[in-house]
């Protein structure tokens, strides 16, 4: 099916399909491993081949497809050790960042917003993978962010881009869903009442929940997760 790309005076084409092709990635509808042409990609996109080489190289630097001699691309297959080294990081990031917010005088308008958002009545919250973990990344993002450490939060935001795909298919699970909710409230009034070290112990336990699932990925996993995908987009049931 051809892709029409939305037109946008501030990006240039190449900007507009690397961002497609990467939430292509982030949504399932292109998996590791699934291999393709720059002619393929340029007649989805209805472009031509120069900016579509462009954003694939781009994509290349950043670790999220690679090119296959004399025949194509493909999406970097998942390299578990990787992904694993990511989520060290993260845990240390976010543990001094938990450190720095119990520190803090005073209250903080960033982490009352995520209260009032992460204790929202169950009926009244989403239920879709997108949405929920669109949430989720902000939430620990924030937490970097209100810690007031610029370059910790810079480094922590490209950790949470690498790591997406990975966290979408945590919540492909309702009772992960439910769950995220009652460990954000309970992380988050942990820290409003300066609980450093219990605080730092739910999120890491958080953490390795989430960190738990790559450990379960399988195949079939994200071919079932690409079918959900392409069930909500016609509005049908699989």
């Amino acid at each position: 099916m051809k892709m029409v790309l939305k037109p946008n005076p501030r990006e240039n084409l190449a900007e507009r399909i690397y961002r497609q092709l990467k939430q292509d990635i982030f949504d399932f509808r292109l998996l590791p491993g699934d291999r393709f042409s720059e002619n393929e990609v340029a007649e989805r996109m209805g472009a031509s081949r120069t900016p579509v080489r462009e954003a694939l190289f781009r994509l290349e630097r950043e670790g999220y497809v690679e090119v296959l001699a004399r025949s194509g691309w493909q999406v970097k297959p998942f390299d578990f050790k990787y992904f694993e080294e990511l989520y060290d990081v993260r845990t240390v990031l976010e543990c001094a960042a938990v450190r720095r917010l119990c520190e803090q005088e005073g209250p903080s308008p960033q982490l009352e917003a995520l209260t009032r958002l992460w204790t929202t009545p169950p009926d009244q919250r989403p239920t879709q993978v997108g949405p929920v973990s669109a949430l989720d990344e902000r939430f620990h993002e924030v937490l970097v962010e209100a810690a007031g450490n610029q370059e910790m939060a810079r480094i922590h935001h490209d950790l949470t881009e690498r790591l997406r795909i990975i966290r979408r298919l945590d919540f492909t699970k309702p009772p992960r869903i439910d769950a995220t909710y009652q460990e954000h409230a309970a992380i988050l009034e942990a820290i409003a009442h300066r609980r450093v070290e219990q605080a730092q112990m739910m999120l890491k336990a958080h953490i390795e929940a989430s960190r738990n699932e790559v450990r379960k990925i399988t195949l079939h996993m994200l071919h079932e997760a690409r079918a959900q995908g392409d069930a909500r987009e016609f509005g049908t049931d699989r």
